[in-house]
């Protein structure tokens, strides 16, 4: 037992271990060879350091612990010290006075103290059994331990003592060392079968503590004995019992106590060892008990009172196993009952969801060979599911879609990837094709499944639609011509595909001039016709293998690879410029443009995507400028930033006076055509340079931050206006107001509180306000910007989609992002009146239907457009048809005198 201590003691710990040891070694082997006269001498000197020492420890011990321990550790220090005491008078009669010690004396005191002290200490540790069945089995124990080892004492050592006589007193006393240390005995046992049941620790030693008090309570009964048979002296080897019980105790207080927890688990499993204690102590009893009636007959009368009792307790402890048994065999077949129950609805809710769910649930095995097939094959396929069992899955796919699947099956069941995502085409039962999202599982070391298992899911409709975006996305809707964004793709490519300078890669960029005068007094149809017109010419003026692209507007741009190492590009420019000034008929209108053509070659090998595109944006309008029609990028051109340095230093200055206005477009109804909102645009009133183009200065406020605070005046100014409108309309005519944000304002933490102080300031209500983002913002910001728009909607704000179907938006974005409102863009709308492709505004409004979401439709200029989108299901129309973008004054003219429906 010190050896298990010692070898988890920490080196200074292991040193107490061996001094204490060897001390103890050294005092017996010196009560053995000394004179008996001085063995006397030795044994009491010994004794009193001994239980000194035992309780000062303990009582240091005690300081480091709180409740129940520290009073288990204060208790026996007091019981060692109380044991001192007594041995120092003992002493003191022996080796100081040099008489025979008298008994009864005050030393008697002493020892008598311990027993009742330990007992305490004992019975001070949160051992309770937790329930009341526990408490009785475990008072059933303790007086089944009890009674044995009293019947035990009473043969060995309390009958002799009263068989003996003498005074009373003497006899008393003479009785209490044997009883205290039964007392003893029975509750380190009692204390030690606890805690073996309930599977607990406890910082108290109780090994060598129980160890200790043990080896005390047989010295004590040897002491007894020998004493009744007045053979008794100090200094005998009985003494040792004593001197190896307090060192016991000692090093119980002395060494550390680890990690022991201070609580009791209560709900910690019982040991088997623990249980069998109280049985092991009637067997002792018995044994003690025959041999004592084999050598003496029949006993007295207190010998078979106490055999009595002792087999009633053990009756008594049996009734109450055997009824334990029973409430805990009721108890396990409750709990069977109950998650038989939880199984058998868990299989019926597997069956409905199975049955019923329009995913197909499919079990093959290694080969594909199908076990088990979902009844939603049905719905999905056109198969019953048994006309697909037995069949090998891969007749549904083409040979390439077969090999695959089998290759995913093979990984699967190999314990590569146990859970696979794939998508594949199959064929359903009328020969059409349907496009699916399969997940495999591993289920074949599972013995009620026994194959992989595939779950599918028909997304052909999602696939489709978000094909559809994604060509729109990367392809300007007017011309058909690449957009700046796969212009931008392919330039990235043809770079890392041409890693060396001397691989030539040119950009060209086009702007229109003529352009604006035409659209703006033959409409914006002529300048649409002559915009494909332009198309059209700029793909017969290049390469095959050169890409022309829309960049917006009246801009274009052209890559061209592998362009002829002694060619500046020039001819190229000449040969569009050519092309483009050949006159166009519109409507028996004749027109003339020409394009103003900046060119950029890569410089070196670190030249990117962007900074080509931005040297021939730069050359352009150097060729513009100077009306040379083209002109190629140098270096110096970047003075033209300087102009752009002078209008952030405006910018700001604007921001500072307030330069700028809110203008208001109306939204209408296109049932009713009332005015039923409103979408706030800002606008720059330049002292000296007049109004500002948006698209002049809102690029330049995003890219130096000054958006969030332009943003935050458009707000407040377009909140309080919708407020002023509402008062002098007497709340007759509630709007709803749409605000555009950008995605620095939704990035940053502390936007949703500023759109909260300004409803509150302005009064607004938050269910009268709209928030517009572009696509963009949605597809480039992730967990963040969904808290930012939960917030939001939270309030009551309602959240839009500007532009939508130009940018990059799939399903998946509308799903996460909490969206109400979509704003289909002008170019679906500019192909109504052209005669163009109408499908796509279909599929938005259908999509949008289908999610519950609100749409709206921008840039509407015709009649025929607003009946063609009203047809269509369109709630909601905006553009030049119903209005321009107007100051505040005005729309409160239009809403104080013009009630009835606008537009027509």
């Amino acid at each position: 037992m010190v050896a298990m201590t010692m070898s988890s003691a920490a080196p200074g710990r292991r040193a107490t271990v061996l001094v204490v040891c060897a001390g103890l070694l050294l005092w017996a082997v010196a009560l053995v060879v000394v004179p008996a006269d001085v063995s006397v001498h030795v044994s009491n000197a010994g004794l009193t350091t001994a239980a000194l020492g035992a309780g000062a420890a303990g009582l240091v011990r005690a300081r480091r612990h709180t409740g129940p321990v520290r009073r288990y550790w204060f208790l026996l220090g007091a019981a060692s010290l109380s044991w001192g005491a007594g041995m120092a008078v003992w002493s003191t009669y022996e080796s100081v006075r040099g008489v025979e010690v008298p008994f009864p004396s005050l030393a008697d005191l002493g020892y008598l103290g311990l027993p009742p002290l330990a007992a305490a200490a004992l019975m001070a540790l949160p051992l309770r059994a937790p329930t009341f069945s526990g408490r009785v089995r475990t008072l059933l124990d303790g007086l089944m331990v009890a009674s044995s080892l009293l019947l035990c004492s009473w043969v060995l050592v309390l009958a002799p003592v009263v068989a003996a006589g003498g005074d009373p007193l003497g006899q008393v006393i003479s009785l209490a060392y044997p009883v205290g240390d039964l007392v003893l005995i029975t509750l380190v046992i009692y204390t030690w079968t606890r805690a073996r049941q309930r599977g607990c620790r406890l910082p108290i030693a109780l090994p060598l503590v129980g160890s200790g008090l043990v080896a005390f309570a047989v010295a004590d009964s040897g002491f007894t004995y020998l004493t009744s048979a007045g053979v008794y002296s100090s200094g005998s080897l009985i003494d040792i019992g004593w001197g190896a019980g307090f060192c016991l105790l000692f090093l119980a207080a002395a060494l550390p106590a680890g990690t022991d927890p201070e609580d009791v688990d209560e709900e910690a499993p019982a040991r088997p060892l623990g249980n069998l204690l109280p049985y092991a102590a009637v067997g002792l009893a018995v044994l003690t008990s025959t041999v004592e009636l084999l050598r003496h007959g029949n006993g007295d009368m207190f010998f078979s009172w106490t055999r009595t009792a002792l087999l009633v307790l053990l009756v008594l402890r049996q009734v109450l196993t055997l009824n334990e048994n029973h409430h805990l065999t009721r108890d396990l077949e409750r709990r069977v009952e109950e998650r038989t129950a939880e199984v058998r609805a868990s299989a019926e809710r597997f069956t409905a969801l199975v049955q019923h769910s329009t995913d197909l649930v499919t079990v093959v095995d290694r080969t594909g060979v199908v076990q088990y097939q979902s009844p939603s094959s049905r719905r999905v396929l056109g198969y019953e599911p048994e006309d697909l069992v037995g069949r090998d899955l891969t007749e549904l796919m083409d040979a390439a879609e077969a090999e695959a699947l089998l290759a995913v099956l093979a990984r699967s069941a190999g314990g590569a990837d146990r859970l696979q995502s794939f998508h594949s085409t199959w064929r359903n039962a009328g020969g059409g094709e349907r496009r699916m999202e399969i997940t495999v599982t591993d289920l074949l070391d599972d013995p009620a499944v026994g194959g992989l298992v595939l779950n599918t899911r028909d997304v052909t409709e999602r696939v489709e639609l978000e094909q559809q975006l994604t060509t729109q996305a990367f392809t300007d809707a007017l011309t058909g011509l690449p957009n700046r964004a796969l212009f931008k793709d392919r330039l990235q490519h043809a770079l890392s595909r041409r890693p060396s300078s001397r691989e030539r890669v040119a950009v060209y960029f086009l702007d229109l001039d003529g352009f604006k005068a035409v659209n703006d007094t033959l409409g914006h149809s002529a300048g649409d016709a002559l915009l494909e017109e332009v198309a059209v010419r700029l793909r017969e003026a290049v390469r095959p293998g050169d890409t022309v692209a829309r960049f917006g507007g009246d801009e274009f741009a052209v890559l061209v690879e592998d362009l002829p190492g002694d060619e500046d590009g020039t001819l190229l420019a000449g040969r569009i410029r050519e092309a483009l000034e050949v006159a166009v008929d519109l409507d028996g209108e004749e027109v003339h443009v020409s394009a103003s053509i900046g060119i950029a070659h890569r410089e070196d090998a670190g030249t990117d995507a962007e900074q080509l595109l931005r040297n021939a944006d730069l050359a352009m309008y150097q060729a513009k400028s100077g009306g040379s029609g083209w002109a190629v990028y140098a270096p110096e051109m970047h003075e033209g930033l300087v102009a752009r340095v002078r209008l952030e230093a405006d910018l700001r200055r604007a921001l500072a006076e307030e330069q700028f206005e809110v203008h208001y477009q109306p939204m209408v109804s296109m049932r009713s055509g009332a005015i039923t909102g409103v979408e706030a645009l800002v606008r720059w009133r330049h002292p000296e340079r007049g109004m500002v183009s948006p698209t002049e200065f809102i690029p330049l406020a995003e890219a130096t931050g000054m958006i969030r605070p332009l943003g935050l005046w458009v707000l407040r100014e377009a909140c309080r206006t919708a407020m002023g409108w509402h008062r002098e309309t007497g709340g007759s005519r509630p709007l709803k107001l749409s605000v555009n944000v950008s995605a620095r304002q939704l990035q940053h933490p502390e936007f949703p509180g500023e759109v909260a102080a300004v409803l509150a300031e302005s009064g607004l209500p938050a269910t009268s306000l709209t928030l517009e983002m572009t696509e963009s913002v949605l597809v480039d910001n992730g967990p963040a910007m969904l808290a930012t728009l939960g917030v939001l909607r939270e309030t009551g704000i309602r959240l839009a989609i500007d532009d939508f179907g130009t940018g990059y938006s799939s399903l998946s974005y509308l799903h996460r992002f909490p969206v109400d409102i979509l704003k289909i863009d002008k170019s679906f709308v500019e192909r109504l009146s052209t005669g163009g492709d109408t499908a796509l505004i279909s599929t938005i409004l259908r999509l949008g239907k289908t999610m519950h979401l609100e749409t709206v439709a921008e840039g509407i200029e015709h009649p025929q457009e607003m009946l063609l989108l009203r047809r269509q299901g369109c709630t909601t129309g905006q553009g030049y048809h119903f209005s321009r973008p107007v100051p505040a004054d005005q729309i409160l003219q239009m809403l104080v005198d013009a009630p009835v429906p606008v537009g027509g």
